[in-house]
């Protein structure tokens, strides 16, 4: 059966949502970037204290990884991330209430709110792996996961400048209380909108037919989910760990995820201090990279769904735009060698364009995970990446505080993206999905 008009396009309406629910997730994450060089001043907070606070969201986000993912294979995506996107729209918003602290409580407030924030978020990837998993066949889930991968620079391009104009004219605090709201406007959406396949109310049989017959976990999540059988996470955490593809993975990710994390927290403060620019120029200038990415992660999907489609391999197609793209991505090297913006800009540009081709990990894990645990293979692999939300922090401002310099930081970043390639060429074996682990 083929795509079109026939088999419907609600599967695209449910990825639209994904796309925006994702792009609030990466804004609020980027929250305190935005706020950082005017927040740091009033709270007289130095470069590796600023390191730790953003290392907060790392440290919560990673431990409910795993949790998150059960979460989700138990009681399904629609339900879980509902409540997860409530709670961390209400986190973001009460970062803004350190204004009225000062000194260590201030520092201390602002850690455990960021630590909320990383502990609701945690169901969120994972859970857009499941979705993509239950919603679309194999032949089009490349670009389904790149579309919604992208929507963290999508983020940067719709609210940076939005954020920026708010710490400006109204204040840092009001930046937090914009995003948990416009969080909680996407709850809304969201509750309306999605559900799992075969309980969606628009879903026409053909749809869910082609779904279903290409590869998609069409399977609903029971309303009264049985209770586990006694060793059945241990038996599928040995297996989700003890697999050499899926370790491969695991440090190809974390590897990638150290570019996404610069990106996030310390990029706005190297353009504010070490290139000179304004908050609100900043704000726009981190524009242009966020659209390069953007636009590098809807190719890096389309390019290996071609690829798939003219009879290369699973492996090959995903391979390709992964290793292509982070060997593009060693052009930020070229910012530590030009004084002018504008080319500074463009070795960005560059090399955030090819993280973004490179950025299919997503879509792998949505190829390799188990049929009977989607949900928690995907919070292991999400566990095992976002280590870096806590060293990459917690590294940079070490580093900055010990040099003042950010030419060692882009050459760390470098550094990633050419692991990330290695880990793809040497250590992922053959990509395809994995028995039961039942």
């Amino acid at each position: 059966m083929e795509a079109g008009a026939k088999t419907g396009r609600v599967r695209w309406s449910i990825l639209a949502v994904l796309f925006g629910i994702t792009a609030i997730n990466y804004a609020d994450r980027a929250t305190l970037s935005l706020a950082a060089p005017a927040l740091t001043q009033d709270l007289d907070i130095d470069p590796l204290q600023l390191g730790i606070v953003f290392s907060a969201f790392g440290w919560a986000y990673v431990a409910a990884q795993v949790p998150g993912g059960w979460l989700l294979d138990r009681f399904g995506a629609p339900k879980v991330y509902f409540w997860a996107i409530v709670l961390w729209s209400l986190f973001t918003g009460m970062q803004g209430a350190v204004v009225w602290m000062s000194g260590a409580i201030a520092v201390t407030a602002l850690f455990a709110f960021r630590f909320l924030v990383g502990l609701a978020e945690a169901p969120s990837f994972p859970g857009n792996s499941r979705v993509v998993a239950s919603w679309f066949p194999a032949k089009e889930r490349g670009t389904a996961a790149a579309i919604f991968n992208s929507a963290q620079y999508f983020a940067t391009v719709l609210f940076a400048p939005v954020m920026g104009a708010i710490v400006y004219y109204a204040g840092w605090p009001w930046v937090f209380v914009f995003m948990a709201v416009a969080g909680l406007v996407g709850a809304a959406i969201w509750r309306s909108m999605v559900h799992e396949p075969k309980k969606h109310p628009k879903l026409q049989q053909a749809e869910l037919e082609y779904i279903a017959q290409g590869g998609g976990l069409v399977e609903s999540t029971p309303e009264k989910p049985e209770k586990a059988p006694a060793g059945d996470l241990k038996r599928k955490l040995k297996i989700l760990l003890g697999t050499p593809t899926l370790l491969g993975l695991y440090l190809a990710q974390f590897s990638i995820n150290t570019l996404t994390y610069f990106f996030i927290t310390w990029f706005p403060v190297y353009l504010v201090e070490e290139r000179g620019l304004s908050i609100v120029s900043a704000g726009l200038f981190a524009t242009v990279p966020a659209i390069c990415g953007f636009g590098g992660g809807v190719l890096g999907g389309v390019l290996s769904d071609w690829l798939l489609r003219k009879g290369y391999s699973l492996t090959v197609a995903r391979k390709v735009p992964v290793v292509a793209g982070m060997t593009l991505a060693l052009s930020i090297l070229g910012c530590n060698y030009v004084d002018d913006n504008t080319m500074i800009l463009v070795f960005m540009s560059l090399a955030f364009f090819g993280k973004g081709i490179g950025a299919l990990g997503w879509a792998v894990m949505s190829d390799v995970a188990p049929r009977d645990c989607a949900g928690l293979s995907g919070g292991i692999f999400n566990m095992f990446g976002n280590m870096s939300s806590i060293l990459t922090p917690i590294v940079i401002g070490f580093i900055l505080k010990e040099t003042g310099s950010f030419d060692l930081v882009l050459g760390l970043v470098a550094a990633a993206a050419l692991a990330a390639a290695l880990c793809y060429l040497l250590l992922v074996g053959e990509i395809r999905r994995l028995g039961s682990t039942e």
